[in-house]
């Protein structure tokens, strides 16, 4: 394994920025051994603190599939070559919040692994999560050879890129440690209506909280809900009847949050 710790990341239009790319390069920061190097792949370098390595977004010769589910620009990231970059590097959504050591991420396994994140939300299914993985710079060029062929048909067929990756990576993956990510929905926040009494909380040995779907750390920090952040209790349960007609009551109810000061300790430059 490299002795320099490698953490990557990929920023393209305005619905992330510098706010989270420089926060996520402090909490790297502060949860590894160096040596290390930070990468940030992205479209605009404006407002990026300057520890921060920022590369262009690899060019990709496919046309993003449209109306689907999974982040198909992370196709980008799987090239022969990533920057300057060389060996295994670890992929670090945006948005997770980074709340232990990062080194275990870098001596588990292999260098020629591929290594996820297991996905909580189909148990039943041996599916990991990108939103953390780990994996050899062109190790996964046959995944892009193959979604450049047909980018629709390959987001149709398996919705989500984690899926893609999970089935199709060479030699196949592994999984870190079920402990070591946590899902903030399905792991931190207690459900309803225990929601409405109980703040969510960060289970032990965790070292990264991932937030897939929309509901972002700064979300939970404010409290509330991601369409409604800020709110309290009784300003919520109010709003229930102008809530969006595609939103259930119970869904609308599930979705409250009370603010979470563990996440606003870690989610800081």
């Amino acid at each position: 394994m490299s002795l320099v710790k490698q953490v990557v990341a990929i920023n393209w239009g305005t619905k992330y920025g510098p706010r989270f790319i420089n926060r996520l390069y402090a909490m790297v920061e502060r949860n590894i051994t160096p040596p290390f190097t930070f990468t940030c792949f992205t479209d605009n370098r404006e407002g990026i603190r300057p520890e921060v390595l920022c590369e262009d977004l690899p060019p990709i010769d496919a046309k993003m599939p449209v109306n689907s589910k999974g982040i198909w620009q992370k196709s980008r990231l799987w090239g022969p070559r990533l920057g300057t970059l060389e060996g295994p590097v670890l992929f670090l959504d945006l948005d997770v919040v980074v709340v232990g050591s990062l080194d275990p991420f870098f001596s588990v396994g292999t260098p020629d692994q591929v290594i996820l994140a297991r996905n909580p939300v189909r148990p039943l299914e041996r599916l990991g999560q990108t939103s953390v993985y780990r994996f050899p710079v062109g190790k996964l060029v046959p995944l892009q050879e193959a979604f450049r062929a047909d980018p629709q048909g390959i987001a149709d067929r398996y919705e989500y890129e984690q899926r893609f990756v999970t089935r199709n990576a060479p030699g196949g993956v592994a999984f870190f440690p079920n402990a070591w990510v946590r899902h903030f929905r399905h792991h931190c926040k207690p459900p309803f209506p225990l929601n409405f009494f109980m703040t969510a909380r960060l289970p032990k040995d965790a070292r990264i909280v991932i937030f897939p779907g929309g509901f972002h750390p700064e979300h939970a920090i404010a409290g509330g809900s991601r369409q409604k952040p800020g709110r309290g209790i009784r300003d919520y349960l109010a709003g229930i009847g102008q809530r969006s007609k595609r939103q259930s009551a119970f869904a609308y109810l599930r979705s409250f949050t009370k603010p979470v000061r563990w996440v606003e300790k870690h989610w800081r430059e």
